[in-house]
């Protein structure tokens, strides 16, 4: 490549990805996938493929008040929504949010710490936004792996982006939070439903394209809980992907598939009933379930060994999850940086940056950010203030036009690798849909700050998906917060009818 160094170049060659590589890709994910919506397979398949048990989507016409909680990183969110009703009409939409910190002691610590932090965080919003006397149905996105049992009940798979509570997993997380808010005392809960953030973000995007049928996130709905006067009618517990597809649902009718590129990735997607072997209800109409494949697991059975590099293993070895969540390692936001620190480390020692001279801020694990990637490739062509503004937080000296030159290819391959994996991925969900007009609801901070991530995958979605298909990749607003909103709104209106929501 012009202007590139040679080295750079042989150096960065590995994480480069043919047209062969990524049709592979996608074959191993299609079998994987289908392992996963097999009652014999699932068992051992690496991309589970769970049921949300969400087989409707909203159609925009939803109204009325909605609480939201939101668990899928450092912050937890509890949300106050209200929907009027037209899904063309902003206004008809508003939302209160607070954002409450959760420190690393509680992420590292017993699950009941967990539970009871977020207890109290959604009484303290109740009091502070004065709700009294009213019936509100809730929803909680929980962004982990879940196993659905139905729309209110789901174990928690394993933790992942740096949570490690105890006495969390293989249990129902529903349960979990209805006997932290009975231990703050005053609550009575009825749960009504359970499902994913990747529903929800399909379900949001769905509200205004019903061509949506791909969606990523995880959340969750409890009902009837009892605070300060407030009952709370929980519906459902989902992923960030669900209810991104819900969000963009809400807002688009063609939504089908959600997708999340941020802290972690993840999936989901509109499947036939007949296609999903461990479907255990009716198959009434619609005889279609929105699936979470949690496809971040994908490779964990050691099928992506063959495009691994050894920055891909030095970071997987330097995890608290080594083994676990390869195809997540290659793509999402908390490993990008990580990736391009390491190549960055041995091109300085081998000399060919910075004169040789690196930095201890350089050298030191997780210190080169994802979103410093995100800044570089901001920078326009032949232009180097973000790159040297990022080198010098990393008090690297001896910093040459040649040098920024190279640090940006170094970032570039990193983020293209990442784009087009996460294009491969949804490549073949749509392939296997089967359907001509799809829109695909995406959510996720790679996504939305990234300068190029949108082009990058477009442009592999279009080599990689069968001809005929047309495809819309659309942002996904809020889908952990708006999408678990709609899929409560959602489960509400089909348990009590066109009426919405008890008064």
């Amino acid at each position: 490549m012009l202007g590139i160094s040679d080295k750079v170049l042989e150096v960065c060659s590995e994480l480069i990805l043919s047209e062969k590589h990524l049709n592979e890709v996608m074959e191993r994910l299609r079998k994987e996938i289908v392992k996963g919506l097999s009652k014999e397979t699932n068992e051992t398949a690496t991309v589970k493929c769970f049921p949300t048990y969400v087989r409707n989507l909203p159609n925009g016409k939803e109204r009325g008040k909605f609480l939201a909680l939101d668990l899928g990183g450092t912050n937890f969110r509890v949300l106050l929504i209200e929907l009027g009703g037209d899904n063309r009409e902003p206004t008809k939409f508003k939302m209160q949010s607070k954002i409450y910190a959760i420190p690393q002691n509680i992420m590292l610590g017993p699950g009941e710490a967990l539970f009871d932090h977020i207890a109290d965080c959604l009484a303290t919003f109740i009091i502070e936004n004065s709700m009294k006397r009213e019936v509100l149905p809730l929803g909680f996105t929980f962004s982990f792996p879940l196993r659905q049992e139905g729309l209110t009940k789901a174990r928690l798979v394993t933790w992942t982006k740096g949570f490690k509570c105890a006495g969390v997993e293989n249990e129902d997380v529903v349960r979990l939070l209805k006997e932290a808010i009975c231990r703050r005392g005053g609550a009575e809960i009825d749960i009504m439903a359970i499902l994913n953030d990747t529903t929800g973000t399909l379900m949001s995007s769905a509200y205004r394209n019903h061509n949506c049928k791909i969606g990523l996130i995880l959340a969750l709905w409890l009902s009837m809980i009892i605070i300060q006067d407030v009952e709370i009618d929980v519906c459902a517990v989902l992923n960030d992907t669900t209810g991104t597809l819900m969000s963009c649902a809400w807002l688009n009718p063609n939504c089908r598939v959600g997708l999340i590129v941020g802290t972690g990735t993840n999936a989901c997607y509109v499947e036939k009933l007949e296609n999903v072997g461990l479907w255990d209800s009716d198959y009434n109409e619609p005889a279609k379930v929105i699936i979470n494949t949690e496809w971040g697991a994908f490779g964990d059975n050691g099928v992506l060994d063959f495009i691994l590099t050894d920055y891909d293993r030095d970071v997987d070895e330097q995890s608290i999850n080594r083994g676990k969540q390869l195809y997540e390692k290659m793509i999402s936001g908390m490993y990008m940086g990580e990736i391009a620190r390491l190549i960055l480390e041995r091109l300085t020692k081998d000399g060919h940056l910075f004169n040789g001279q690196g930095s201890d801020n350089l050298y030191k694990r997780g210190n080169f950010f994802t979103k410093y990637i995100s800044e570089i490739e901001s920078d326009k062509p032949g232009e180097y203030q973000n790159c040297r503004q990022v080198l010098e937080e990393l008090c690297l000296n001896y910093i040459t036009d040649q040098d920024c030159k190279d640090v940006r290819y170094v970032c570039e391959v990193v983020s293209k690798r990442a784009a087009q994996m996460a294009a491969a991925g949804v490549a073949c969900l749509l392939n296997k849909m089967g359907e001509k007009s799809v829109v695909v609801a995406v959510d996720g901070s790679v996504y939305r700050f990234h300068p190029h991530f949108h082009n990058l995958m477009t442009e592999t979605i279009n080599r990689l998906a069968d001809p005929g298909i047309k495809f819309d990749l659309m942002l996904s607003e809020d889908g952990s917060g708006r999408g678990a909103a709609l899929v409560a709104a959602v489960a509400c209106h089909n348990r009590t009818g066109p009426g919405n929501h008890r008064r």
